[in-house]
């Protein structure tokens, strides 16, 4: 097969309009919802762009392996060579996935995470509040680095029992190694000093373990022999990375929605029960994962219409399964009254559905509310086409969103 002649994976929103999936992904799952697309490396894969073709992948960890080592495991170009040492659990199978993601459930329940809110409220206060005392009349307020970046930071840098001096180098990190532009030298250097900078993290605890997730963890797992050191900066990566650069771009895009649907904005204030559907409309409607999941084909199975053999990969197309109308009403309209809005896939499906999503919902919720409350006439300081929007990196959301009020 000539891969040079396949499209790669669509990335850019169509023109003049950055709040929609990419361009073509429509298109793809009304014509061939199953299509083959060229990947960095070389290689090709799967596209799956209809819904329940995504939810029957992501469901059947039997014949879809979500470890890179698997032949045919469809690398995105960013996350470097795969290595054994200090994978992920996001990175495996069962029983391995299983045995790790168990010891860090009870962690992000529910119940947990509303225990938490009070602090959440807090911490949104004080970054409002120093928003609200910026002198605005020459330099609008970006509103990424004055709440959106910070607060994710802090309340996962809180749960892991990360310094608060420290939370602008994971930041840089982050951003780094979630770059579709970097260097191969720039991403390797960034997941050198990010392993290194966990691993004294990691060590610092285990000689004293603090009452926050990776102390729970040295005193219940790895005391017992259950987790190994590696196993724990492989925890603390994940959590550290994932905790705050998806939940921080949710944030930037749902503000910049309501702030351009007043109507909407008005309802939400006026009536703050309909908040947690409003998330949950806001997270189907923008899907900001946009390279993936990814599954190496484990056995020949027919999905769509179409056979896929053992040792092929497959990438599921978020954006295009949230807005399926099979699945969704009228899906390129924001309706944050919409029924059903919560069988979005925007925290993926099945066995490695996000594991933070209590903790985003709830971040998402606090946030929103407060802004719309404390900020009623809080506008875009700059027209649509002016602000950068995070095309060349993994997570989509604004580099920066100037505002004023």
């Amino acid at each position: 097969m000539d891969v040079t002649a396949l499209p790669p994976l669509p990335v850019e929103p169509p023109p003049g309009c950055p709040l929609d999936p990419p361009t073509g992904l429509a298109r793809l799952r009304t014509e061939a919802p199953v299509s083959r697309i060229s990947l960095a490396d070389g290689n090709w894969a799967w596209l799956l762009t209809r819904y329940a073709d995504i939810r029957t992948v992501l469901g059947d960890h039997a014949r879809f392996s979500s470890d890179p080592f698997k032949p045919g495991f469809p690398r995105s170009g960013i996350e470097g060579a795969p290595t054994q040492e200090g994978r992920a659990f996001i990175r495996m199978d069962p029983p391995g996935h299983t045995r790790l993601r168990r010891m860090v459930t009870r962690e992000f329940m529910v119940k947990r995470i509303d225990a938490l809110r009070p602090r959440i409220q807090e911490l949104t206060d004080e970054l409002c509040d120093a928003m609200a005392a910026t002198e605005r009349s020459a330099h609008p307020v970006d509103l990424v680095r004055a709440l959106a970046l910070p607060l994710p930071s802090l309340v996962i840098g809180l749960l892991l029992g990360v310094p608060d001096e420290d939370h602008p180098l994971f930041q840089n990190l982050t951003a780094t190694l979630l770059s579709r532009t970097a260097t191969e030298q720039e991403l390797g250097a960034a997941r050198r000093d990010l392993v290194a900078y966990l691993d004294s993290l990691v060590t610092a605890k285990e000689k004293a373990p603090a009452d926050d997730i990776i102390g729970r963890l040295i005193v219940e797992q790895q005391a017992d022999g259950k987790l190994t050191h590696r196993e724990l900066i492989g925890f603390a990566g994940i959590l550290l990375v994932a905790g705050h650069e998806t939940t921080a771009n949710m944030i930037g895009l749902s503000a910049l929605t309501l702030m351009r649907d007043p109507a909407t904005a008005e309802r939400l204030r006026r009536d703050p029960a309909l908040l947690p559907g409003a998330v949950e409309e806001l997270l189907r409607f923008h899907s900001i994962v946009r390279s993936g999941p990814r599954r190496a084909v484990l056995e020949d199975v027919e999905i769509g219409g179409r056979l896929l053999r053992a040792g092929e990969g497959v990438v599921c197309a978020l954006p295009s399964a949230n807005r399926d109308p099979e699945t969704f009403g009228d899906p390129d309209t924001l309706d944050v009254s919409r029924a059903h809005a919560q069988r979005h896939v925007a925290f993926g499906y099945g066995i490695h559905q996000c594991l933070g999503q209590a903790l985003a919902r709830a971040e998402l919720q606090v946030v929103i509310g407060t802004l719309l409350r404390r900020f009623p006439t809080m506008r875009p300081a700059v027209p649509l086409d002016a602000i950068p929007f995070r095309t060349d990196m993994a997570i989509y959301g604004c580099h920066t969103l100037p505002v004023t009020w």
